[in-house]
Protein backbone atom coordinates (compact mmCIF):
# COMPACT_ATOMS: atom_id res chain seq x y z
CA UNK A 1 0.00 0.00 0.00
CA UNK A 2 1.12 3.59 -0.97
CA UNK A 3 1.33 6.05 2.35
CA UNK A 4 2.42 9.98 1.54
CA UNK A 5 5.80 8.89 3.16
CA UNK A 6 6.16 6.40 0.46
CA UNK A 7 5.53 9.80 -1.84
CA UNK A 8 7.66 12.22 -0.36
CA UNK A 9 10.60 9.95 -0.28
CA UNK A 10 9.84 10.00 -4.01
CA UNK A 11 10.54 12.97 -4.21
CA UNK A 12 12.84 13.68 -1.74
CA UNK A 13 15.61 10.82 -4.14
CA UNK A 14 14.63 12.75 -7.53
CA UNK A 15 16.11 15.94 -7.17
CA UNK A 16 15.92 18.38 -10.53
CA UNK A 17 19.63 18.05 -12.07
CA UNK A 18 19.79 22.05 -12.80
CA UNK A 19 23.18 22.72 -10.42
CA UNK A 20 22.57 24.65 -7.47
CA UNK A 21 24.61 27.82 -8.56
CA UNK A 22 21.63 29.33 -11.17
CA UNK A 23 23.28 32.07 -12.68
CA UNK A 24 25.77 29.42 -13.91
CA UNK A 25 23.15 27.39 -15.23
CA UNK A 26 22.07 30.40 -16.99
CA UNK A 27 25.26 31.61 -18.35
CA UNK A 28 26.05 27.75 -19.59
CA UNK A 29 23.29 28.62 -22.31
CA UNK A 30 20.45 25.90 -21.47
CA UNK A 31 17.67 28.13 -22.20
CA UNK A 32 19.86 30.61 -24.98
CA UNK A 33 22.74 30.55 -26.76
CA UNK A 34 25.19 33.60 -26.51
CA UNK A 35 24.56 36.49 -26.45
CA UNK A 36 20.53 35.89 -26.10
CA UNK A 37 21.02 34.00 -22.67
CA UNK A 38 22.74 36.79 -20.74
CA UNK A 39 20.95 37.72 -17.47
CA UNK A 40 19.99 40.83 -16.79
CA UNK A 41 18.30 40.40 -13.21
CA UNK A 42 19.30 38.92 -9.83
CA UNK A 43 19.91 35.26 -10.07
CA UNK A 44 20.20 33.61 -6.62
CA UNK A 45 21.46 30.02 -6.12
CA UNK A 46 19.19 27.70 -5.35
CA UNK A 47 18.49 25.39 -2.39
CA UNK A 48 17.89 21.62 -1.84
CA UNK A 49 14.32 19.75 -3.05
CA UNK A 50 11.37 20.35 -1.16
CA UNK A 51 7.75 19.71 -1.27
CA UNK A 52 4.35 20.20 0.82
CA UNK A 53 1.10 17.55 0.20
CA UNK A 54 -1.94 19.20 1.40
CA UNK A 55 -6.17 17.70 1.44
CA UNK A 56 -8.80 19.90 2.70
CA UNK A 57 -6.37 22.54 3.26
CA UNK A 58 -4.84 20.30 6.13
CA UNK A 59 -1.03 19.54 5.69
CA UNK A 60 -0.59 15.30 5.11
CA UNK A 61 2.78 15.66 5.14
CA UNK A 62 6.48 17.66 3.88
CA UNK A 63 10.18 16.53 2.94
CA UNK A 64 12.68 18.95 3.24
CA UNK A 65 12.79 23.04 4.30
CA UNK A 66 9.52 24.27 2.95
CA UNK A 67 10.36 27.74 4.17
CA UNK A 68 13.37 28.28 1.16
CA UNK A 69 12.93 30.97 -0.40
CA UNK A 70 13.74 29.98 -4.49
CA UNK A 71 13.35 31.46 -7.18
CA UNK A 72 10.32 29.87 -9.18
CA UNK A 73 10.39 30.67 -12.51
CA UNK A 74 7.43 30.79 -14.84
CA UNK A 75 4.86 29.77 -11.87
CA UNK A 76 5.55 33.93 -11.62
CA UNK A 77 3.62 33.73 -15.42
CA UNK A 78 0.27 32.26 -13.11
CA UNK A 79 1.05 35.42 -10.82
CA UNK A 80 0.34 37.68 -13.67
CA UNK A 81 -2.84 35.87 -14.63
CA UNK A 82 -4.06 36.51 -11.25
CA UNK A 83 -3.36 40.62 -11.37
CA UNK A 84 -5.26 40.42 -14.73
CA UNK A 85 -8.01 39.43 -12.91
CA UNK A 86 -7.91 41.62 -10.35
CA UNK A 87 -7.40 44.43 -13.01
CA UNK A 88 -10.55 43.35 -14.74
CA UNK A 89 -12.35 43.12 -11.04
CA UNK A 90 -11.42 46.72 -10.51
CA UNK A 91 -12.84 48.18 -13.83
CA UNK A 92 -9.29 48.75 -15.35
CA UNK A 93 -9.93 46.18 -18.21
CA UNK A 94 -13.34 46.14 -19.64
CA UNK A 95 -13.03 43.57 -21.56
CA UNK A 96 -10.07 41.22 -22.26
CA UNK A 97 -11.34 40.78 -25.72
CA UNK A 98 -10.58 44.65 -26.82
CA UNK A 99 -7.09 45.58 -28.21
CA UNK A 100 -4.38 45.71 -25.42
CA UNK A 101 -3.59 49.27 -27.47
CA UNK A 102 -6.93 50.92 -26.05
CA UNK A 103 -5.47 51.30 -22.88
CA UNK A 104 -1.87 51.04 -23.05
CA UNK A 105 0.00 53.88 -25.52
CA UNK A 106 3.68 53.10 -25.23
CA UNK A 107 4.47 52.42 -28.56
CA UNK A 108 4.42 48.18 -27.90
CA UNK A 109 1.08 47.85 -29.44
CA UNK A 110 1.14 50.73 -32.67
CA UNK A 111 2.19 48.63 -35.71
CA UNK A 112 0.66 46.65 -37.67
CA UNK A 113 1.31 43.35 -36.33
CA UNK A 114 0.60 44.68 -32.98
CA UNK A 115 -2.76 46.21 -32.82
CA UNK A 116 -5.14 43.77 -32.65
CA UNK A 117 -3.50 41.94 -29.92
CA UNK A 118 -5.83 41.40 -27.18
CA UNK A 119 -5.27 40.87 -23.53
CA UNK A 120 -6.78 37.55 -24.22
CA UNK A 121 -4.01 36.71 -26.74
CA UNK A 122 -1.42 37.83 -24.33
CA UNK A 123 -3.19 35.50 -21.26
CA UNK A 124 -2.84 32.40 -23.48
CA UNK A 125 0.68 33.11 -25.09
CA UNK A 126 -1.27 33.76 -28.95
CA UNK A 127 -0.58 37.32 -29.32
CA UNK A 128 2.29 36.88 -31.87
CA UNK A 129 3.71 40.09 -30.16
CA UNK A 130 6.72 41.46 -32.14
CA UNK A 131 9.51 43.72 -30.70
CA UNK A 132 12.57 44.28 -28.32
CA UNK A 133 11.35 45.02 -24.63
CA UNK A 134 14.29 45.51 -21.31
CA UNK A 135 16.90 44.41 -24.36
CA UNK A 136 15.60 41.13 -25.26
CA UNK A 137 14.08 40.39 -28.24
CA UNK A 138 10.60 38.10 -29.22
CA UNK A 139 12.67 36.56 -31.60
CA UNK A 140 14.93 34.50 -29.10
CA UNK A 141 12.24 32.77 -27.95
CA UNK A 142 10.43 32.78 -31.45
CA UNK A 143 10.39 28.95 -32.57
CA UNK A 144 11.02 28.01 -28.36
CA UNK A 145 10.26 23.90 -27.93
CA UNK A 146 9.37 23.10 -24.48
CA UNK A 147 9.86 19.71 -24.92
CA UNK A 148 13.77 20.76 -25.92
CA UNK A 149 15.15 23.32 -23.53
CA UNK A 150 18.89 23.55 -23.59
CA UNK A 151 18.68 22.13 -27.27
CA UNK A 152 20.76 24.88 -28.34
CA UNK A 153 19.45 28.01 -31.02
CA UNK A 154 15.71 29.21 -31.45
CA UNK A 155 15.46 32.08 -33.42
CA UNK A 156 13.10 30.56 -35.97
CA UNK A 157 12.66 32.67 -39.13
CA UNK A 158 8.93 31.19 -39.26
CA UNK A 159 6.88 34.27 -40.26
CA UNK A 160 4.82 35.50 -37.73
CA UNK A 161 0.65 34.77 -37.69
CA UNK A 162 -2.04 37.08 -37.31
CA UNK A 163 -2.83 37.94 -33.12
CA UNK A 164 -4.77 35.21 -31.80
CA UNK A 165 -4.03 32.26 -34.89
CA UNK A 166 -0.72 30.73 -33.48
CA UNK A 167 0.33 29.33 -29.88
CA UNK A 168 3.85 29.77 -28.92
CA UNK A 169 5.58 29.84 -25.03
CA UNK A 170 7.43 33.11 -25.28
CA UNK A 171 8.67 34.75 -22.36
CA UNK A 172 9.25 38.65 -23.91
CA UNK A 173 5.58 38.18 -24.77
CA UNK A 174 4.76 37.14 -21.12
CA UNK A 175 7.26 40.34 -19.96
CA UNK A 176 5.35 42.56 -22.13
CA UNK A 177 1.86 41.58 -20.60
CA UNK A 178 3.53 42.60 -17.48
CA UNK A 179 4.46 45.99 -18.42
CA UNK A 180 0.64 46.44 -19.94
CA UNK A 181 -0.48 45.60 -16.24
CA UNK A 182 2.19 48.35 -14.63
CA UNK A 183 0.83 50.84 -17.35
CA UNK A 184 -2.81 50.44 -15.91
CA UNK A 185 -2.49 49.93 -12.70
CA UNK A 186 -0.30 52.90 -12.39
CA UNK A 187 1.93 51.07 -9.68
CA UNK A 188 4.94 48.65 -9.39
CA UNK A 189 3.05 45.09 -10.12
CA UNK A 190 4.96 43.25 -6.36
CA UNK A 191 3.27 46.33 -4.45
CA UNK A 192 -0.52 45.51 -5.89
CA UNK A 193 0.57 41.65 -5.08
CA UNK A 194 1.19 42.11 -1.94
CA UNK A 195 -1.68 44.23 -1.03
CA UNK A 196 -4.17 42.12 -3.14
CA UNK A 197 -3.04 38.82 -2.65
CA UNK A 198 -0.15 37.88 -0.26
CA UNK A 199 -0.87 40.05 2.59
CA UNK A 200 -4.81 39.09 2.96
CA UNK A 201 -3.62 35.34 2.47
CA UNK A 202 -1.60 35.43 5.34
CA UNK A 203 1.99 34.70 3.35
CA UNK A 204 5.39 35.75 5.09
CA UNK A 205 7.13 38.27 3.98
CA UNK A 206 10.05 36.51 3.10
CA UNK A 207 9.20 36.55 -0.65
CA UNK A 208 10.15 39.58 -3.38
CA UNK A 209 9.45 39.29 -7.11
CA UNK A 210 12.50 41.16 -8.90
CA UNK A 211 13.31 43.02 -12.36
CA UNK A 212 15.54 43.63 -14.94
CA UNK A 213 18.15 45.93 -14.42
CA UNK A 214 17.15 47.71 -18.43
CA UNK A 215 13.34 47.41 -16.84
CA UNK A 216 12.63 50.38 -15.54
CA UNK A 217 9.66 52.76 -17.07
CA UNK A 218 7.98 56.14 -15.84
CA UNK A 219 4.66 56.17 -14.99
CA UNK A 220 2.95 59.05 -14.23
CA UNK A 221 6.15 61.03 -13.48
CA UNK A 222 7.61 58.26 -11.19
CA UNK A 223 9.90 55.70 -12.60
CA UNK A 224 9.01 52.28 -11.96
CA UNK A 225 10.39 49.04 -12.55
CA UNK A 226 8.59 46.47 -14.49
CA UNK A 227 8.87 42.59 -13.54
CA UNK A 228 9.06 39.79 -15.33
CA UNK A 229 6.89 36.44 -15.74
CA UNK A 230 9.72 34.23 -14.71
CA UNK A 231 13.43 33.91 -14.27
CA UNK A 232 14.54 32.90 -18.09
CA UNK A 233 16.56 36.23 -18.01
CA UNK A 234 17.27 36.42 -14.10
CA UNK A 235 14.44 38.23 -11.80
CA UNK A 236 10.98 37.38 -11.27
CA UNK A 237 9.12 35.42 -8.02
CA UNK A 238 11.51 34.20 -5.40
CA UNK A 239 8.84 32.11 -2.55
CA UNK A 240 9.25 29.44 -0.48
CA UNK A 241 6.65 26.40 -0.84
CA UNK A 242 4.66 27.38 2.36
CA UNK A 243 3.61 30.96 0.80
CA UNK A 244 3.16 29.40 -3.08
CA UNK A 245 1.00 26.70 -1.08
CA UNK A 246 -0.96 29.75 -0.08
CA UNK A 247 -1.70 31.29 -3.12
CA UNK A 248 -2.26 28.10 -4.99
CA UNK A 249 -5.25 26.72 -2.46
CA UNK A 250 -6.50 30.30 -2.95
CA UNK A 251 -6.63 29.62 -6.63
CA UNK A 252 -8.06 26.15 -5.69
CA UNK A 253 -10.75 27.50 -4.07
CA UNK A 254 -12.08 29.58 -6.74
CA UNK A 255 -9.77 32.58 -5.60
CA UNK A 256 -11.86 32.20 -2.01
CA UNK A 257 -9.14 32.43 1.41
CA UNK A 258 -10.54 32.09 4.45
CA UNK A 259 -13.96 33.44 3.02
CA UNK A 260 -13.01 36.74 1.41
CA UNK A 261 -12.55 37.12 -2.06
CA UNK A 262 -9.50 37.67 -3.66
CA UNK A 263 -10.09 37.20 -7.50
CA UNK A 264 -13.18 38.18 -9.39
CA UNK A 265 -16.18 35.34 -9.20
CA UNK A 266 -15.16 33.09 -12.01
CA UNK A 267 -11.61 34.30 -13.12
CA UNK A 268 -9.97 31.10 -11.93
CA UNK A 269 -12.51 29.01 -13.67
CA UNK A 270 -11.92 30.90 -17.18
CA UNK A 271 -7.99 30.20 -16.29
CA UNK A 272 -8.64 26.94 -16.38
CA UNK A 273 -10.46 26.82 -19.62
CA UNK A 274 -8.26 25.55 -22.43
CA UNK A 275 -7.47 28.14 -25.01
CA UNK A 276 -8.46 27.72 -28.48
CA UNK A 277 -4.94 26.52 -30.07
CA UNK A 278 -3.31 24.59 -26.97
CA UNK A 279 -5.89 21.75 -24.64
CA UNK A 280 -2.99 22.38 -22.04
CA UNK A 281 -2.96 26.39 -21.36
CA UNK A 282 -5.48 28.45 -19.98
CA UNK A 283 -5.14 32.15 -18.63
CA UNK A 284 -1.31 30.84 -18.43
CA UNK A 285 -2.06 28.07 -16.04
CA UNK A 286 -1.11 24.68 -17.12
CA UNK A 287 -4.08 21.99 -17.48
CA UNK A 288 -4.57 18.34 -18.08
CA UNK A 289 -7.05 17.54 -20.72
CA UNK A 290 -7.70 14.43 -22.47
CA UNK A 291 -5.20 13.56 -18.95
CA UNK A 292 -2.70 13.75 -21.86
CA UNK A 293 -0.11 15.90 -19.89
CA UNK A 294 0.22 14.34 -17.03
CA UNK A 295 -1.82 11.13 -17.32
CA UNK A 296 -1.22 9.91 -13.71
CA UNK A 297 -3.48 13.18 -12.87
CA UNK A 298 -7.46 13.37 -13.38
CA UNK A 299 -8.97 15.47 -15.94
CA UNK A 300 -9.64 18.16 -14.46
CA UNK A 301 -5.88 18.84 -12.46
CA UNK A 302 -4.09 21.88 -12.89
CA UNK A 303 -0.93 23.65 -12.10
CA UNK A 304 1.16 26.62 -12.26
CA UNK A 305 4.75 25.30 -13.28
CA UNK A 306 8.28 26.59 -13.65
CA UNK A 307 11.52 25.19 -15.07
CA UNK A 308 13.62 23.51 -13.28
CA UNK A 309 10.85 21.47 -11.25
CA UNK A 310 8.38 23.91 -9.77
CA UNK A 311 5.33 23.09 -9.50
CA UNK A 312 1.79 23.56 -8.17
CA UNK A 313 -0.51 20.89 -8.43
CA UNK A 314 -4.43 21.39 -8.05
CA UNK A 315 -6.08 17.95 -7.98
CA UNK A 316 -9.81 18.84 -7.88
CA UNK A 317 -10.26 14.87 -7.97
CA UNK A 318 -9.22 14.18 -4.32
CA UNK A 319 -9.28 17.80 -3.05
CA UNK A 320 -4.86 17.92 -3.06
CA UNK A 321 -2.99 21.10 -3.17
CA UNK A 322 0.33 20.13 -3.58
CA UNK A 323 3.76 21.86 -3.91
CA UNK A 324 7.12 20.71 -5.12
CA UNK A 325 10.69 22.20 -5.42
CA UNK A 326 13.11 21.16 -7.75
CA UNK A 327 11.69 18.04 -8.10
CA UNK A 328 12.75 16.61 -11.57
CA UNK A 329 10.24 17.13 -14.06
CA UNK A 330 10.88 13.66 -15.29
CA UNK A 331 9.37 12.27 -12.37
CA UNK A 332 6.32 14.97 -11.59
CA UNK A 333 4.02 12.45 -13.12
CA UNK A 334 5.13 9.09 -11.11
CA UNK A 335 5.20 11.81 -8.13
CA UNK A 336 1.73 12.46 -9.03
CA UNK A 337 0.80 8.63 -9.11
CA UNK A 338 2.06 7.92 -5.78
CA UNK A 339 0.67 10.96 -4.33
CA UNK A 340 -3.09 9.98 -5.49
CA UNK A 341 -2.91 6.17 -4.79
CA UNK A 342 -1.54 7.11 -1.14
CA UNK A 343 -5.21 9.09 -0.59
CA UNK A 344 -7.20 6.76 -2.59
Amino acid sequence: MTTITDALDFIAAHETPWPRDLRAHLDSGFFDPPPDNTPVGPVHPRGPVNAIITRKGEVLGTTGNTKQVDQTFSVAKSYLSMLTGIAVGDGLIADIDRPVRELVQDGGFESPQNATITWRHLLTNTSEWEGELFGKSDLIDRGRTLSREGSGPKRSTRQLQPPGSYWEYNDVRVNRLSLSLLRVFRRPLPEVWAERVMNPIGASTTWKWEGYDTAWVEVDGKRMQSVPGGTHWGGGVSISAEDQLRVVQMAANGGVWEGKRILPEGWVKDSITPCALNPHYGYLYWLNTGRTKWPAASEGAFSFSGAGGATCWVEPAEDLVCVFRWLDPQHLNEAMRLVREAVA
